[in-house]
């Protein structure tokens, strides 16, 4: 036998074998399996070709025929080529979510499409994003009958899949959101308006896909990007793009790792400075890290001190790129805000990026005027550093720690972050400069998440998402925040039976109020026809008007009934930084008199017998919103709770919408008629990743809307003298401001017993 006939003889029988585990008895499929696995094996790995028959079975065995099958196996190859073999389970799932929403007509369109799609996504992550968008079209355009979960197919589905890569040619993921939000709205309910617009047949869908179309598409230069690198840098890697409508577990920026170097898949022009030299900027400056960079070691390094790291090394790669290109220095400085030295006047808000940012562009821009000396020494001692080009980063790192040491303030430590023209936006993320000892791939693992996810599997309670409210896109942002709960820590339980001795005349004066919200045992219930007593007085006036000829009241019984009071409260507190600030005309923090506040209203709901919770709450981002147990439910007014309330600490930001939700979460569970829920705060919700100073205002707007619907009734205490700027768009006129925060333990169970009396 000739060589050439074996080498046919195995392909046939290795070919038989998948034929089998296909299970397939279509003859159209039949016909071209060959050829299909042909093509896969020139694609695909082994594991990639098993993937590859193993969803094509499932789809084989959905019952819509042929078509998606053979739709399958020809264009799934080429998209585990472009995003991965992990798009196949995607390509899976989708089409059988279609079918589960009866949209049999767009199977085979989002299927023949996939193919041309990921060619322009080049990414498994925006192919998984993409199908996040068709899915959300989805499910906003099926109807239902009856309001029952019968499902009638989205009239635009099939033609938006049709014209996706028509889209996709023009727009970014973002650009395609955008229209297909703007379709979803505008024709949601018109189902043949609605076909025109996503079949591209309408004027409108072409006018909103040109306002849509905007900036350089990276997949539409990356082939010149990549003669850059080349040529200039004699670096090469793959480009791998990310979509800046999406945001990660890291706020979008450049960077890269071991799968290439990863780029917004649009920029638009932006101070002066077009799309593709954008991308020039960004790659000349990872280019510098991946040529002169150094790693480093993260361990035992503050996290100021790593942010200043981070800032110098920039910079020094920065220096040693414009000394071989001193063309770069153009683009660098276009891109570079100029950082306003005023700012450093700020009282009470982090300037630490602020100082870093002057520093930065006082490096790149010998014109830049400012007079800060210690801003002067450093930026004269990093030129003295990079005296013959010979430094680094180990020298950088030495100067960063002088830097931090030298000008940090106590303000530093702040929530509220200066971050007026402090942004470099394309500068990378740094996460290749850090390596951790003993640790394994850590440098794609945000510190403080990995912090988190260390002492949750310490403290138990399981990690719990929450959506946030996008006032913007008026809908959900889905498992958007991250709220990790643990039981407070312990302190001295005497420090809180000082602090109710020293409110001893208040809580005196407060106990004959008390004494009327206590529940009586046994309440008469007079003028019944049928009970369990006769009433005399009501009797002997029927018998007198019987013997006068009068008709009698027959009422002349009485019952009894349990006036029983049957509400549960939560006191939710804000313990971000701010409470740690003096509060005016006083000698004691804001936390202080918190901390004697609700000493004295827990006193005060315990004397009433109600069931109440206290938690704490504040935020680091997102991604971190902690939320401390101080007192649950079942628990007694004990030396315990006592002890966790004593070792209350104020840190870190406002997330207030999440928190509301997650005491919510517990506070629904009580068998109580009245549900309440106290929030103590000082200030408007607010954290360090929202920008936008409304979105966490309006988020906690909409979660008290979902708990008023869930029968909890929500009041606010506020501490804050400027709270009528925003207090009332979010609670309505369920708040009281409290101007002189040294009258809180007397005004806060005041409070608590005129919303339960």
């Amino acid at each position: 036998m000739r060589p050439d006939a074996a080498d046919a003889g195995e392909r046939s029988m290795a070919f038989a074998t998948y034929w089998q585990r296909l299970g397939c008895n279509f003859a159209e499929v039949d016909r071209v399996f060959d050829a299909r696995m042909q093509e896969a094996r020139a694609l695909l790995s082994i594991e990639g070709i098993d993937s590859y028959i193993e969803n094509a079975s499932f789809l084989g065995k959905m019952g819509r025929g042929p078509e998606p099958l053979l739709a399958y196996l020809e264009e799934a190859p080429l998209v585990a080529a472009q995003v991965g073999k992990e798009a196949l389970v995607d390509l899976r799932e989708f089409a059988h979510d279609i079918v589960v929403h009866v949209n049999f007509e767009a199977v085979v369109p989002f299927l023949q499409t996939s193919g041309a799609v990921s060619r322009r996504l080049q990414s498994h992550e925006l192919f998984k994003q993409y199908i996040e968008v068709i899915r959300d079209m989805m499910l906003r355009t099926s109807g239902s009958v009856h309001g029952k979960q019968i499902s009638i197919p989205s009239p635009g589905l099939p033609a938006l899949l049709q014209q996706a890569p028509r889209l996709l040619a023009s727009l970014s993921l973002e650009g395609l959101r955008n229209w297909v939000e703007y379709g979803i709205r505008s024709y949601g309910k018109h189902p043949e308006r609605q076909e025109d617009y996503f079949g591209l047949h309408s004027a409108d869908a072409h006018a909103v896909m040109q306002r849509e179309r905007h900036g350089t598409l990276l997949i539409d230069h990356e082939r010149k990007l990549d003669f850059y690198m080349r040529g200039l840098w004699g670096d090469h890697d793959y480009f791998v793009p990310y979509s800046l409508a999406f945001d990660e577990l890291r706020k979008p920026m450049p960077y890269y790792n071991a799968l290439g170097i990863h780029l917004p898949d649009v920029y638009e022009p932006d101070r002066g400075l077009s799309g593709i030299d954008r991308y020039r900027a960004a790659l000349a400056h990872m280019a510098a890290h991946r040529r002169w960079g150094q790693q480093l070691v993260a361990d035992n390094k503050s996290p100021f001190q790593r942010i200043a790291i981070e800032w110098f090394e920039d910079c020094r790669v920065e220096y040693l790129a414009m000394q071989k290109y001193p063309g770069l220095r153009k683009m660098f400085l276009a891109l570079h805000p100029v950082p306003d030295e005023k700012g450093l006047k700020e009282e009470g808000v982090s300037l630490i990026y602020l100082r870093l940012a002057m520093v930065s562009r006082a490096v790149l821009d010998p014109e830049y005027v400012y007079e800060n000396q210690d801003i002067h020494a450093f930026v004269s001692r990093f030129f003295a550093a990079m005296q013959n080009c010979a430094s680094t980063s180990s020298d950088m790192e030495s100067l960063a720690i002088a830097f931090i040491a030298r000008t940090r303030v106590q303000s530093d430590a702040s929530p509220k972050i200066y971050l007026d023209n402090v942004k470099v936006d394309y500068r990378d993320d740094n996460r290749h400069l850090w390596i951790h000892i003993g640790s394994g791939d850590e440098e794609s693992i945000d510190d403080a998440e990995r912090k988190s996810q260390q002492e949750e599997e310490q403290s138990g309670p399981p990690l719990r998402h929450y959506h946030e409210w996008d006032y913007n896109f008026q809908h959900y942002r889905p498992d958007w925040v991250s709220v990790y709960e643990a039981i407070h820590p312990s302190g001295d339980a005497a420090k809180i039976d000082d602090l109710l001795a020293k409110h001893r005349g208040l809580a005196k004066r407060l106990k004959q109020l008390l004494e009327m919200l206590k529940p009586q045992d046994r309440v008469r219930i007079r003028y019944q026809e049928e009970g369990s007593e006769l009433d005399l007085d009501v009797a002997i006036r029927s018998l007198i008007d019987f013997k006068g000829g009068a008709p009698p009241d027959p009422r002349i019984n009485l019952s009894h009934r349990t006036d029983g009071r049957s509400v549960a409260v939560t006191l939710l507190l804000d313990l971000s930084q701010s409470l740690s600030e003096k509060a005016d005309g006083c000698s004691q923090t804001i936390l202080e008199l918190s901390q004697e506040a609700v000493s004295l209203l827990a006193w005060a709901i315990e004397q009433v017998g109600d069931p109440f919770a206290i938690s704490g709450f504040h935020s680091n981002t997102r991604h971190d919103v902690r939320f401390h147990h101080i007192k649950g439910f079942s628990e007694d007014w004990d030396d315990a709770v006592k002890a966790r309330l004593a070792a209350m600490q104020a840190a870190y930001s406002t997330r207030m919408g999440a928190a509301m939700r997650h005491a919510a979460h517990y506070l629904k569970a009580q068998p109580a008629d009245k549900k309440l829920m106290l929030i103590l705060t000082d200030g408007e919700p607010a954290d360090i990743d929202e920008e936008d100073a409304q979105l966490l205002i309006r988020d906690a707007r909409q979660a008290l809307k979902e708990l008023d619907r869930d029968g909890i009734y929500t009041y606010c205490i506020n501490l804050d003298p400027k709270a009528d700027e925003y207090v009332s768009d979010i609670f309505g006129r369920q708040y009281t401001i409290i101007d002189h925060v040294d009258r809180l333990p007397e005004r806060l169970p005041e409070l608590f017993i005129s919303l339960t009396k």
